[in-house]
């Protein structure tokens, strides 16, 4: 179940602390359950699910998806650890085209819950981490856009990252007009 549910400093992002529960056999995490979703306003409906495994020092981001296939994202890291980074594109929010950043690993059961308007990235802070997100909407090529990961205003914590050709054409933040 939920042990608790923290407000971001984007508006409309939560850190969902999870409770873990072990004994001899190992640990079992509940990661979702509707009702206290929609008891606490949040998205509790789920159109796909993804996961992806990155050596250390990749960064794979900053993604999102436009309207009418925008998203709310539901991002865990199962295995190691990850250095987590949402934007906000939202021209009407206190913090447009600002970042946080968070590390989330699989030492302790937690979420992020994302809004749509906001793009999402991460970087491996170990081999092989493993991160598991829901969305709310279905992948769609043509509205499947990115925010260039080095043009946000964030130090990265790594000298010569792992990056996909993909990821280094997406527009830079400075020149990104979009309609969230």
């Amino acid at each position: 179940m939920i042990s608790n549910i923290e407000k971001l400093e984007i508006p409309g992002a939560y850190k969902i602390i999870l409770k873990e529960h072990l004994d001899i056999r190992g640990g079992f995490i509940k990661t979702f359950n509707s009702e206290v979703f929609e008891e606490n306003s949040l998205n509790s409906v789920w159109s796909e699910s993804y996961f992806s495994i990155s050596k250390k020092n990749v960064i794979r981001g900053m993604h999102f998806q436009e309207k009418p296939y925008d998203q709310y994202k539901l991002v865990s890291c199962m295995r190691g650890q990850v250095l987590d980074v949402s934007l906000d594109l939202r021209k009407n929010s206190k913090m447009y085209k600002k970042h946080i950043t968070m590390n989330i690993s699989s030492e302790k059961p937690e979420l992020i819950y994302l809004p749509p308007g906001v793009a999402h990235g991460f970087m491996a802070v170990e081999d092989d981490s493993l991160t598991f997100y829901n969305t709310s909407s279905i992948y769609s090529p043509e509205h499947d856009k990115g925010i260039y990961w080095n043009s946000i205003g964030f130090d990265w914590p790594v000298d010569n990252p792992i990056t996909s050709s993909r990821d280094n054409e997406f527009i830079s933040l400075k020149n990104y007009i979009g309609d969230f």
